[in-house]
C-alpha cells in the first residue's frame, strides 16, 4: 500500500487537529500547499506566526485584538451600559455580523462543566461580577449557547448577578438547542438578540 511521505503525513495530521477539518479536508489542503509556490507557502507560514505573535486578549472584554484595549471597548459610540456575555471570542464576531448590537462584550472563556473540571474559578466570572458591581451597567445579556452547559452557566450567572441591581436577560428562542453561535446565520442570531428575555 502506498502512503504519503512522512513530512506530508505529519502536516496532514497537524491540519486534521484543527476544528472542522477531518483527514480528507486536511489532505486536500496539504496537497494544495505542496503544489503552491515556495513564496506562497512562506507567506502563509509568516502570516500564521505574525497572527499568533500580535494577537492577544483584550484586558477589558477578553476578545481577540492587536490593540489593548480593543476597538470595541474604546469606541465612544458604543453603549458602555450594555454588556453581552459570550462563551468565546468568535461569538463576538457572530453577534457583530447581525448589525443589531451596539454595546460592549464580556468573554467567559468557556462554560461551567463540572464533569470536565470547569468551575467558576476557571472562567472570567469574577471580572463580570466586578463590572456589574461598579454601578454603570443597565443590562447584561447572556448570549450563551443553548446547551446543557450554557443553560447551567446562565442560571449560575443570573443568581450571581441578581443582587447587583442590573437587568439580566437571555437571547430569545430562534437558536437551535445544541447549536453554536458562530454557526448561526445573521437573521436567526439577530432575531434572537432582538427578542431576548429577562432571566
Amino acid at each position: 500500500m502506498i502512503s504519503f511521505p512522512p513530512s506530508l503525513d505529519r502536516l496532514i495530521q497537524l491540519f486534521g487537529t484543527l476544528p472542522g477539518i477531518g483527514r480528507k479536508s486536511a489532505t486536500r489542503i496539504v496537497l494544495k500547499l505542496v503544489e503552491s509556490s515556495e513564496a506562497e507557502c512562506r507567506d502563509l507560514a509568516s502570516s500564521i506566526l505574525e497572527a499568533r505573535q500580535r494577537t492577544r486578549k483584550c484586558s477589558l472584554c477578553g476578545g481577540l485584538t492587536e490593540d489593548d484595549p480593543c476597538p470595541v471597548c474604546t469606541d465612544p459610540r458604543r453603549d458602555e451600559r450594555l454588556v453581552c456575555v459570550v462563551e468565546r471570542p468568535s461569538d463576538i464576531l457572530a453577534l457583530e455580523r447581525t448589525g443589531r448590537y451596539n454595546g460592549r462584550y464580556h468573554v467567559l472563556d468557556g462554560l461551567l462543566s463540572p464533569l470536565d473540571g470547569v468551575g467558576p474559578d476557571e472562567l472570567r466570572i469574577d471580572r463580570l461580577v466586578d463590572r456589574a458591581g461598579e454601578g454603570r451597567l443597565r443590562e447584561i445579556i447572556l448570549a450563551l449557547n443553548p446547551t446543557a452547559e450554557g443553560e447551567a452557566t446562565a442560571l449560575y450567572l443570573g443568581k450571581l448577578l441578581a443582587p447587583k441591581g442590573v437587568r439580566v436577560s437571555r437571547l430569545a428562542s430562534g437558536l437551535p438547542v445544541g447549536g453554536d453561535l458562530d454557526l448561526a446565520d445573521e437573521l436567526t442570531l439577530g432575531t434572537a438578540l432582538d427578542e431576548r428575555r429577562e432571566l
